[in-house]
């Protein structure tokens, strides 16, 4: 395993492109392995296979790698392995340099744009692409560290508004389209935890959570779910909020976006409710920590499952049932816990039912090693061993 030169993914053939990828690549079936391995439930040997799978080859450490591709993506699994196996940490400690080296690359580039005065993008500080992705990362590699830090504070200066042609825009604020079939002409702010503001809140409270702190902390937190509270929407459901803030919605104070999107992980209430929880218990704000469990356990009910196709992480029942089952671990009520069963039941079902299907995805974040990652949860008394989700920001 050799990292890459910082040349264009372009280099890498199609396989090895798909190969460090924790998204869809056979990282994911390695880290399920290792959980497996972990509990008791599988074999070393097994995992050790898939793990060679996975590293086998040029790793991608250029400037576009994140938390789900390339030398982060690796990372994350190496120190999954080495956690319980110390045959990977000479590996782990590697790859780890090389973490250091471009998330301080990242960061003067984020650096160069802001001064340019320019908006921030999905791939500069998303979850999937950019550097709360590798902020997740560094929380579980190096949560001490100076450069986990100086991620923090830039972290921090993304709540910060900016002014543009007259209107404050938060400064998560991106000029592009959150899908090419889905135009905001003008920019927008994402309200998710993969692409935006929940991810953005997660991240500063688990960091808070951990005692890593700097200067404005507490304040982005506060911003962020003031952000929350000024678009939620109440529904025949429950609350909800809109999946992305557009300019015209700035405008009229009020969403374009008429009724709830899907109650799912990456843009629904279910991750949304998380990151308020998440950020209630960083700060010690009982109030907003019961209202954030109350939202999530009125997001579970059979109705809002019922509207739930998807059995992946990202939008289906495994990410519903893995953050369900973090927020429970945390709550003081027992109405999130007491959905579990009923989850977990549906999860299986489909899952069963699913399993024979041709072409199915194998990877973390829509496929079958996600799935059944979640599916050990179901299974195990105590959090994942691996600490796995922490890639989904609810852990």
């Amino acid at each position: 395993m050799t990292p890459g030169t910082g040349a264009a993914v372009e280099t890498f053939s199609a396989d090895d492109a798909v190969r460090q990828s924790l998204a869809r690549g056979p990282a994911g079936t390695a880290l399920l392995q290792i959980e497996r391995a972990r509990t008791g439930s599988g074999s070393w040997d097994t995992a050790q296979a898939h793990i060679r799978r996975a590293v086998a080859g040029p790793v991608d450490a250029a400037e576009h790698t994140g938390l789900y591709y390339g030398a982060p993506a690796l990372a994350f699994l190496l120190h999954a392995a080495a956690d319980g196996n110390p045959r990977y940490r000479s590996a782990r400690d590697t790859l780890d340099t090389h973490i250091q080296r471009l998330t301080r690359q990242r960061l003067t580039l984020a650096a160069s744009r802001a001064e340019r005065g320019e908006p921030t993008t999905f791939a500069e500080y998303d979850l999937f692409y950019g550097l709360t992705g590798i902020g997740a990362l560094l929380l579980r590699s190096h949560p001490d560290s100076e450069i986990l830090a100086d991620l923090l504070r830039y972290t921090v200066s993304l709540t910060r508004p900016h002014r543009e042609n007259g209107v404050d825009l938060p400064g998560w604020w991106v000029a592009h389209d959150p899908d090419d079939a889905l135009p905001t002409p003008g920019g927008h702010a994402n309200l998710g935890m993969a692409h935006g503001a929940a991810g953005l809140l997660a991240f500063l409270a688990l960091a808070a959570a951990e005692r890593s702190l700097v200067d404005g902390q507490d304040e982005a937190i506060a911003t962020l779910t003031d952000w929350f509270d000024q678009w939620r929407q109440d529904g025949a459901d429950g609350p909800w909020w809109p999946q992305w803030i557009t300019r015209e919605d700035l405008r009229t104070g009020r969403p374009t976006q008429t009724s709830p999107g899907r109650v799912s992980w990456c843009y629904g209430t279910i991750g949304i409710a998380r990151a308020q929880q998440l950020a209630a218990l960083a700060i010690h704000d009982h109030r907003r920590a019961q209202d954030a469990e109350a939202i999530l356990a009125a997001a579970l009910t059979d109705s809002q499952l019922d509207r739930i196709s998807d059995l992946g992480l990202c939008h289906g029942l495994a990410g519903i049932y893995q953050t369900a089952y973090r927020a429970a671990r945390d709550a003081r009520s027992s109405a999130i816990g007491r959905r579990l069963p009923t989850i977990a039941t549906r999860l299986a079902r489909h899952a069963t039912a699913s399993s024979t299907s041709s072409g199915q995805d194998s990877g973390l974040l829509t496929g079958a090693a996600g799935i059944a990652l979640a599916a050990e949860s179901t299974r195990h008394v105590g959090p994942p061993r691996t600490g796995w989700d922490i890639c989904l920001l609810i852990a």
